[in-house]
């Protein structure tokens, strides 16, 4: 009986010298990092008062005036620029509830379907009886 030829992926398992050098490489270069660690990232081992203790506390800034023009307006009553309206009339085609508004609670129930907003994964749910803590 016929052997089988080895694939390329087992023939490289099966190549020890290459893997004795890849391991070699790897060892090298966690040497050298250990080496170079303290010269690149010895600063965080000193301690954080040591740092700033040689620093001078900072100067306090100058007060700056501003001119007249950057200066913050004081607050003015809303209702002095903006006027609500009464509702207009009950459209008469769908597409005229579009943008249109009501005072009146009862009739905001044609555009307030529900309370929660509608999307195809919560409709998908509801059609699956999930419960609402399922619906993400």
């Amino acid at each position: 009986m016929a052997q089988k030829p080895m694939s390329t992926l087992a023939a490289e398992r099966l190549n020890f010298v290459a893997q004795d050098q890849i391991w070699r490489y790897r060892l090298r270069a966690e040497t050298e990092a250990r080496q170079n660690w303290n010269q690149k990232w010895g600063f965080l081992t000193t301690p954080f008062e040591e740092l700033i203790s040689g620093e001078a506390p900072p100067t306090p800034k100058p007060k700056i005036e501003l001119p007249e023009r950057f200066h913050v307006r004081p607050v003015t009553d809303v209702h002095k620029y903006i006027k609500v309206l009464p509702s207009p009339p009950v459209p008469q085609t769908t597409q005229g509830f579009i943008g249109w508004r009501s005072g009146v609670p009862g009739l905001n129930t044609s555009l307030e379907l529900d309370s929660e907003i509608r999307s195809c994964k919560g409709t998908y749910a509801r059609e699956l009886h999930w419960p609402q803590q399922g619906i993400h």
